[in-house]
C-alpha cells in the first residue's frame, strides 16, 4: 500500500495527515476552515484517496497559517506515499467544468517543485474564505511534494465554480500521475534515471 501519515507542529498550527494513494476515495476532515474541507474532500473524492487531515491553527488571526500548513503537510505525505516512483505514469491531466467555470491541471512528478497558476477569481472572498490561500495551499503542496503544477482557470465567472473546478482537476490529474502503468512495472519513468 502507498500510504503516510505526517505530523507537523509548529508555533501557530499543528497538523496531521493520513494519506493513501489507492483508497476509495473516503475522507475525514477536521481543519477549522469549512471551505478548505469542502476543497480536500474533493480532492479525496476525485484522486480515489483516502484522506484524513486535522489541523489546530491560529484562526483568531485568519486561516493563512492553516491552509498553507495542511498543504505543506499533505505535500510531504504526498512525496511519502508515491515512494521512488517506479511504475507510475508520472504524467497527469484534467479538465474539469462545473457551469460556467473550466479549469485545466496538468501535473507532472518531476523532483523538481514548480506551481503556475493562473486563476483570476471572480471575488476576493468565498463566504469567509480568502482566495489568496488557495495560491498557498498550492505552493505549499508543491514546494514539499516535489512536483510541477500547472493550473489553468479558462473560464468562470463565480469564485466557488472556479477554486472547486481548479481542486477536482487537481485530484483528477494527480490520480492520472500516480496510476501504476502495467507496461513499465518497476521502471522510473525518466530518461535520466532520476526523478
Amino acid at each position: 500500500m502507498r500510504e503516510a501519515k505526517v505530523s507537523r507542529n509548529t508555533l501557530e498550527t499543528q497538523i496531521s495527515v493520513k494519506l493513501n494513494l489507492d483508497g476509495t476515495g473516503k475522507s475525514q476532515l477536521a481543519t477549522g476552515v469549512p471551505f478548505l474541507d469542502h476543497m480536500l474532500d474533493q480532492v479525496a473524492r476525485h484522486a480515489v484517496f483516502d484522506l484524513e487531515v486535522a489541523a489546530r491553527g491560529d484562526l483568531r488571526i485568519d486561516a493563512h497559517h492553516t491552509v498553507e500548513d495542511v498543504g505543506i503537510t499533505l505535500g510531504q505525505a504526498f512525496a511519502q506515499a508515491v515512494g521512488d516512483k517506479k511504475g507510475v505514469r508520472r504524467y497527469g491531466h484534467a479538465y474539469v467544468p462545473l457551469d460556467e467555470a473550466l479549469s485545466r491541471v496538468v501535473v507532472d512528478l518531476s523532483g523538481r517543485p514548480g506551481l503556475e497558476m493562473n486563476v483570476k477569481f471572480a471575488r476576493a472572498r468565498i463566504g469567509e474564505f480568502d482566495v489568496d490561500l488557495v495560491h498557498e495551499f498550492f505552493q505549499g503542496f508543491v514546494n514539499h511534494a516535489q512536483l510541477t503544477l500547472h493550473i489553468d482557470n479558462l473560464k468562470g465567472g463565480n469564485a466557488h465554480h472556479q477554486a472547486e473546478t481548479a481542486f477536482k482537476a487537481f485530484a483528477r490529474a494527480l490520480r492520472m500521475a500516480v496510476e501504476l502503468d502495467p507496461r513499465t512495472a518497476g521502471v522510473l519513468p525518466s530518461t535520466k534515471g532520476s526523478l
